[in-house]
């Protein structure tokens, strides 16, 4: 059984679900997407992702109208699999019609590219035998893009991202919440300290990079959650 975490952003709170593998993800709607389907090749007993994103997923596939085979979706930041800054750490991303022909596969490139549902389609030149699309939100900390910045009263599963780095990389957060208080700000702060970073308790470019760096495909320690 899987412990989901939703952030809900009609309401600005974290939800709890349990979900077994066979279950519709929570907000799914006709059992479209399982949660066996977004975990993918994910060990972790703790997913993450938002309502806006299944709701996304719930509009797309009524427009494709068909099944939409998953590839990949969640992945934990220490699972990798991903670029250091992959929206597929937040749980809203999805790479999906690996197993469709190519003509279908445009076809369901067009519909999610056409359909305004999602923040990013990935161009189809980038993805010639898949189709990618994701419900990122919020500003990035870095001109490049990536995850948005983040400090204390910040309330999302990007948090969840910056709590999972942490606390792998031994800096206790008192747990995976999505919600950054004051262990949050101080786990930051001593990260912070000790990779000589400017110490101010806010996750902006320079600690996003290193975050990701140090923790991505590095696999789990022993102050992991999980």
């Amino acid at each position: 059984m899987a412990k989901i975490l939703v952030f809900n952003n009609d309401t600005d709170r974290m939800e709890t679900y349990y979900r077994n593998e066979a279950d519709p993800m929570p907000y799914n709607t006709n059992g479209t997407l399982r949660v066996r389907e977004f975990r993918g090749s994910s060990k972790s007993n703790i997913l993450w992702t938002t309502k806006r994103t299944m709701q996304s997923w719930n509009s797309q596939r009524y427009i494709f109208g068909g099944p939409i085979p998953v590839g990949f979706a969640f992945k934990r930041p220490y699972e990798g699999g991903h670029g250091n800054q992959s929206q597929h750490y937040a749980g809203v991303a999805f790479d999906v019609g690996q197993t469709l022909s190519a003509e279908r596969r445009r076809v369901l490139w067009n519909s999610a590219n056409n359909s305004g549902v999602w923040t990013y389609v990935e161009p189809i030149s980038l993805t010639p035998t898949w189709v990618h699309f994701d419900k990122r939100f919020g500003s990035p900390a870095c001109s490049t893009g990536g995850f948005p910045q983040l400090k204390r009263g910040s309330l999302s599963n990007y948090v969840l991202i910056a709590q999972d780095d942490l606390n792998t990389l031994g800096y206790r957060t008192n747990g995976l919440d999505g919600i950054f208080g004051s262990a949050t700000q101080n786990a930051v702060r001593e990260y912070q300290r000790t990779r000589g970073l400017a110490v101010d308790g806010i996750v902006g470019c320079n600690t996003w990079r290193a975050l990701q760096e140090e923790v991505v495909g590095t696999g789990a320690t022993s102050t992991t959650i999980n």
